[in-house]
């Protein structure tokens, strides 16, 4: 797929920008100061296949966290502050392998100066933050509301003062709720610029609705080779975050490995619970680590036949269910013993394709 080429820029021990892979971004929702909680579910998010989190600095004792959370993060952890420009030196200092300000609201040229000067000892990048909500009243005025060319306009006198402050190891994120705007937006802005860019929807809602929000998107943005880091913005758990960027990377073929699910949405030929079947057996694939595409089907019809690129799958029959693997059908599974005995056959066709 082609990619627009940006600059490239280290965060921690990963590389964006350029041809290098898409990596998906999460955020803490935990406490920073509460180290060990943090840690938990960085190792959570980390084990859904995050490569990069974020974590809120409200306060001193968060970014004092920092020195012990990022020595023992698997992950690259980024520091999030807003307005204190202290906040974001000390968490700089501390260990934290990103910035995300917006220096627009951290008090003046001489402070992002600051804030700059010490990251650029340390070669930690800043992310420029900005989404429809934080632009300046000057740019309301002038293009009468929220528009692209107001937010790209903010975003980009942003990246000036860091500019002017001798400093370009940049990466910017330009949301908005709006889909069709945040779309528009980043379009925009990826002409006018050559710093990578964080993509997303912000505040995209709940499961349900966050998910299609994100989905449709960053997956259009993707499509058109924009984009080099993606966060999915969910009311929820950080998890859900984490997958569904996997997901949407895997579904463009922007990211290999891992499980690949697919299941038929059921129709008057179906004699098995499939909706129950297939929720319980992604529930307990999902996360295995083996890089398979594995079919849940509702009948012969839609089973060997149509999921015959699957390496592995299930396809109902009058009560129970074949197993097949790259459409070959392998033998009958009773219904009572289906999900045990075929989680068991992925692992051991994923151990095969190990070894």
């Amino acid at each position: 797929m082609f990619r627009k080429e940006k600059k490239l820029i280290h965060i921690g021990d990963k590389v964006i920008g350029a041809n290098n892979p898409i990596l998906v971004q999460s955020m803490n929702n935990t406490k920073t100061s509460d180290i060990k909680g943090t840690l938990e579910q960085i190792y959570q998010m980390y084990d859904a296949g995050c490569d990069i989190t974020r974590v809120a600095i409200p306060d001193m004792d968060s970014a004092i966290a920092l020195k012990e959370i990022s020595k023992k993060s698997p992950i690259p952890v980024v520091a999030d502050i807003h307005f204190d420009y202290k906040l974001a030196i000390a968490s700089a200092t501390y260990g934290a392998s990103k910035i995300r300000i917006n220096p627009g609201n951290i008090g003046g040229f001489d402070r992002v100066k600051e804030v700059a000067n010490c990251c650029k000892e340390r070669n930690i990048p800043i992310r420029v933050g900005v989404n429809s909500g934080s632009i300046e009243k000057r740019l309301l005025e002038k293009y009468k509301g929220v528009c692209k060319e107001a937010m790209v306009e903010s975003a980009l006198s942003s990246v000036r003062m860091l500019e002017d402050a001798n400093f370009d190891d940049i990466v910017i994120s330009i949301k908005s709720s709006d889909v069709a705007l945040t779309i528009d937006t980043y379009r925009l802005l990826s002409e006018k610029c050559n710093y990578p860019l964080h993509v997303g929807v912000t505040e995209a809602g709940t499961l349900r609705e966050g998910v299609i929000k994100s989905s449709v998107g960053i997956g259009t943005l993707l499509s058109e080779g924009i984009g080099d880091t993606i966060r999915v913005s969910l009311t929820g758990d950080c998890v859900d975050e984490v997958r569904t960027g996997v997901s949407i990377l895997r579904s463009l073929g922007l990211r290999k490995g891992g499980i690949t699910f697919v299941s038929c949405p059921t129709c008057g030929r179906t004699r098995v619970p499939l909706i129950e079947v297939a929720t319980t057996i992604e529930k307990a694939v999902c996360d295995l680590p083996y890089n398979l595409k594995i079919a849940v089907m509702g009948c012969a019809v839609n089973g060997p036949g149509e999921a015959s690129d699957a390496d592995i799958g299930v396809a109902g029959g009058d009560g129970d269910f074949i197993l097949f693997e790259k459409g070959k059908i392998i033998r009958k599974i009773s219904s009572e013993n289906l999900v045990r005995e075929f989680v068991e056959e992925v692992k051991r066709l994923g151990e095969e394709n190990r070894a």
